[in-house]
């Protein structure tokens, strides 16, 4: 059984300047996983940084109300939202809630660095 604490798992600001702490990655760990899995956090009135991945991406929102976006539309959002994002699609979201924005982030295959492209 494999089983990770998320207190213990180490915080960093990713590129895109959200909060996140990786749960999952077979990447870095003995895993019979495809799939990546972060905790991510946005502060309150703060937006991510627009970037891109090569691969595959699921938002679900754990806590707070954000704006949503993915290339040219732009949703609200909020708890219990699953959200899809494709390949290779231009993506931030905003934060426009009072508390912060909690969300999990699910990257197939699995999240690398060199995936990903920080466009402004």
């Amino acid at each position: 059984m494999t089983i990770f604490d998320l207190q213990k798992c180490r915080e960093i600001v990713a590129g895109d300047r959200t909060i996140l702490r990786e749960l999952f990655n077979p990447l870095k760990q003995d895993l019979q996983l495809r799939c990546s899995l972060a905790h991510a956090r946005v502060k309150p009135g703060q937006i991510t940084r627009l970037h891109k991945l090569k691969t595959s991406e699921v938002y679900y929102i754990l806590e707070g109300t954000g704006e949503m976006h993915i290339n040219d539309e732009t949703e609200a959002v909020h708890t219990n939202q699953a959200i899809y994002i494709p390949p290779g699609s231009h993506q931030r979201i905003k934060n426009t809630g009072g508390g912060e924005l909690v969300f999990l982030c699910i990257v197939d295959p699995a999240w690398r660095q060199e995936d990903e492209e920080v466009l402004e």
